[in-house]
């Protein structure tokens, strides 16, 4: 795909064709980016011939490059190639505003004031099931990643590093973690002596709101900006984005809401970036929950609509990948330090036993992460019911 190929067609499909297949898309796509990526390849390649093969995994690939969660963008991205920018937003919105929806009224339900004992007790087994999800999409990531180091001893060696201030960082340094994954790409970018044009250090701190520290609405656009913009390496870097904000230093949710929160992201169709629609609404109401929504998901259009032309350009730019190269392994460790918060998050000693089997089940036994977590909820509910403990 060259930078002139990269141009929207406009004409390949109507505004109510590509709401009605993105708006599918949105409300079967379970399981995470790999289905995302799956079912738009069957729609935009196979089924429709919009695009082709090599188009698609270039767009893919451009996608990786950018911050934020890259199976929204890609999604944003072949809505534009066949629809032009009015296509992008159409279908963008139609992956997007299903799960954002389904999250809020579950939200409604799982954080309520005075949810059913049932109710608790399934969001209890999810929950604790959180944490080998995690681990599951750390290694599903760091398997790809260091191969392609892992035959030069000094970026392999990098590589471990980045890594180990990833998880570092996520497990205790909540708040900074965006930092840790910005100077992990920018000393990379360094050492591989190709500098990000007009990047600064000490520009860093221009970007957070003055209202930050309040907890307010300030603070809630802050946390759900890193999610959108400054996350690297897929839906699950979010998890240690958020937590540490929304629980340790906002109070907008407890341990066990947050747990709640991530397990619904995890069972609900499309992006697992809607997520931060419940960490919106335990901050303020619906009003949060869709700012929240809002905010996370402007950088991917934009992203889109601004440098969709320039994606085989941004492929080929040293300097992004070289940034990638550091950012990525970070992230990754970022995920494996949240799935250690997650799991000194639980406090009943049967979700330690509900972790244990999950972890079986997932990484051992390569089951379905949703079946595992409503299998969860399920065990959950009959732990719970049966007179088991819940804090």
């Amino acid at each position: 795909m060259t930078a002139d190929e990269a141009e929207p067609v406009g004409a390949q499909a109507s505004l109510t064709t590509v709401a009605q297949e993105w708006t599918r898309i949105g409300v079967t796509g379970f399981g995470g980016p790999p289905a995302h990526i799956a079912l738009l390849r069957k729609l935009v390649v196979q089924r429709m011939c919009w695009m082709d093969a090599r188009e698609f995994e270039d767009a893919n690939a451009a996608c990786g490059l950018l911050p934020g969660p890259a199976s929204t963008q890609l999604a944003i991205f072949c809505a534009y190639r066949v629809a032009g920018p009015a296509g992008a937003i159409v279908g963008g919105l139609g992956f997007i505003v299903p799960a954002v929806v389904l999250i809020l009224t579950l939200s409604l339900v799982f954080l309520g004031s005075a949810p059913p004992l049932w109710v608790r007790g399934a969001g209890a087994g999810a929950g604790a099931a959180v944490a080998a999800v995690a681990v599951q999409a750390a290694r599903g990531l760091w398997r790809p990643s260091y191969a392609r180091v892992r035959a030069q001893r000094d970026r392999a060696a990098r590589w471990l590093g980045y890594l180990a201030v990833g998880t570092a960082a996520a497990a205790l340094i909540g708040p900074y973690l965006v930092l840790a994954l910005l100077a992990c790409g920018l000393i990379e970018v360094l050492l591989q002596r190709r500098p990000l044009p007009g990047t600064r250090h000490g520009s860093l701190g221009a970007l957070i709101p003055a209202s930050i520290s309040t907890g307010g609405v300030g603070a809630l656009i802050w946390t759900a900006f890193k999610v959108g913009a400054l996350s690297f390496g897929g839906g699950f870097v979010i998890i240690p984005l958020m937590q540490a904000d929304a629980v340790h230093t906002y109070h907008w949710m407890t341990d066990p809401q947050f747990l709640n929160a991530v397990a619904l992201g995890q069972i609900t169709p499309g992006p697992v970036v809607a997520t931060v629609a419940a960490v919106g609404y335990a901050a303020h109401g619906l009003a949060g929950g869709l700012l929240a929504a809002v905010v996370a998901f402007s950088p991917s259009f934009s992203f889109i609509l601004l440098g969709g032309r320039r994606f085989e350009r941004l492929r080929a730019n040293t300097s992004a990948r070289a940034f990638l190269d550091g950012a990525g392994p970070a992230a990754i460790g970022a995920i494996l330090g949240a799935a250690i918060t997650l799991a000194t998050a639980l406090t009943e000693t049967w979700q330690f036993a509900i972790l244990a089997a999950a972890a079986i089940a997932l990484l051992a036994l390569r089951r379905d992460v949703v079946q595992t977590l409503l299998a969860a909820a399920l065990v959950g509910v009959i732990v719970v019911l049966a007179g088991a403990p819940l804090s």
